[in-house]
């Protein structure tokens, strides 16, 4: 994500960034990738393989759960998820090219996951990029707690 992370920015076409992704890879972008890319971006939040598979087999196409799999992998590498790590077992994924940085609040006693706003990380990752020479991409922050016993 560019310096002003207040504001999401898509830099280039989601779809473009995917493409040429796949073509770096050796890969054809097909119905099944393109409906994957879609069902991803209309989740807000948190979301993971099996709520994808499950909303595209609704759209009608059949798609195996390798090809998902595959997919979300291929969308994580191209910079457009981010896998959340909740404990060993369970990951998740987020949509981060284009949005706003989304910091997660992790209860491990419940394993829910509370998306939290910091806005304060901003200007400190900035910071941290420009003491570096670097650009700014975005960022993950993620506490983890339990509630008050």
């Amino acid at each position: 994500m560019p310096p002003d992370a207040g504001e999401p920015s898509i830099i280039e076409p989601l779809c473009a960034v995917f493409r040429r992704k796949l073509r770096a890879e050796g890969l054809k972008y097909t119905p099944e990738r393109a409906q994957v890319l879609a069902t991803v971006l209309e989740f807000e939040g948190l979301f993971d393989a099996e709520a994808i598979t499950a909303s595209v087999r609704t759209s009608g196409l059949r798609v195996s759960k390798a090809t998902v799999y595959r997919t979300v992998r291929l969308l994580q590498d191209a910079g457009v998820i981010q896998r959340v790590m909740l404990d060993r077992e369970q990951a998740l994924y987020q949509v981060v090219y284009g949005r706003a940085p989304s910091d997660l609040l992790i209860l491990l006693d419940t394993g829910e996951a509370i998306q939290i706003s910091v806005p304060e990380l901003a200007a400190i990752r900035d910071a941290v990029c420009a003491r570096h020479g670097v650009l700014p991409q975005g960022h993950r922050f993620q506490v983890f707690a339990t509630r008050n016993a």
